[in-house]
């Protein structure tokens, strides 16, 4: 199992343990956080599932794709640590990964 800690939006952090292999957006789902709306179900097309990465994991994650990169662009609330959860697969190297819900856009 690997464990996360995903901040929701309104500052509480949620401990949340998920299977190898699942999305991020899939564990944050599937732990009840009704905040990530991942209405594309996880396609890469709609940037909902948008959080903010902890710096300490951010070379550990596989780099933007174009659709995650130009996704990302429409929000208002883009920073350097921005990913959307339905890109980032869950393994071993992070374990541990700290992630934060966006603020709605």
């Amino acid at each position: 199992m690997i464990r996360l800690f995903v901040t929701d939006r309104g500052g509480t952090e949620h401990a949340i343990e998920a299977l190898e292999g699942i999305s991020l957006m899939e564990a944050i789902r599937d732990a009840g956080m009704d905040e990530l709306l991942a209405l594309c179900g996880g396609c890469c097309s709609c940037a909902t599932c948008h959080v903010y990465i902890d710096a300490a994991f951010a070379d550990r994650l596989s780099p933007l794709t174009d659709d995650e990169n130009d996704l990302l662009d429409s929000s208002d609330h883009r920073t350097a640590l921005s990913r959307l959860s339905c890109q980032i697969q869950l393994g071993e190297t992070i374990d541990g990964l700290r992630a934060t819900i966006t603020p709605d856009d």
